[in-house]
């Protein structure tokens, strides 16, 4: 079976974003994992039309082995593309400094998000204006490890 992701992956259309990733990445996470004080990881999906690998840098938090991500696209009326990718395909790759492992990704339910979302904004207090600016519910998304981390003590925020 071949690996959706063994291509390298095309990085976002927004120009920061794009960098950050590139320096992340090329720097096994030395450059980028803390922005503007927060964590953040890689995120490859696969396009949901086309099946080609795209990444991203997101801030994160933790519950347990999961990788919390919100998808706030800024407070956008739209979800993030990679939110919509996950929507078709779960499975993902993520990068955690210089740890890049798999994961499955589920948005949390209603019952579960709101201590999430708190979570979150206690992280970055942002989203809370960012919910602010939109209709739509911003959705906290769950990235579970397909396998342990062997890094993981070194990837709490």
């Amino acid at each position: 079976m071949n690996d959706p992701f063994a291509t390298p992956p095309r990085d976002s259309r927004y120009r920061p974003v794009a960098d950050h990733a590139h320096r992340y990445a090329t720097t096994g996470g030395r450059d980028g994992h803390l922005w503007n004080g927060v964590p953040t990881l890689l995120l490859t999906t696969l396009g949901r039309r086309t099946g080609t690998a795209r990444r991203t840098a997101l801030i994160y938090g933790r519950r347990g082995p999961d990788y919390l991500v919100a998808a706030s696209n800024l407070g956008s009326d739209h979800h993030p593309h990679w939110y919509r990718n996950l929507q078709h395909h779960p499975r993902a790759r993520v990068q955690v400094l210089d740890h890049v492992f798999e994961v499955s990704a589920r948005t949390a339910d209603a019952g579960e998000r709101p201590a999430l979302w708190e979570q979150m904004t206690a992280l970055w207090p942002a989203y809370a204006d960012y919910q602010a600016a939109t209709a739509r519910t911003i959705a906290i998304v769950l990235l579970h490890p397909q396998h342990p981390a062997p890094h993981e003590h070194e990837a709490r925020p």
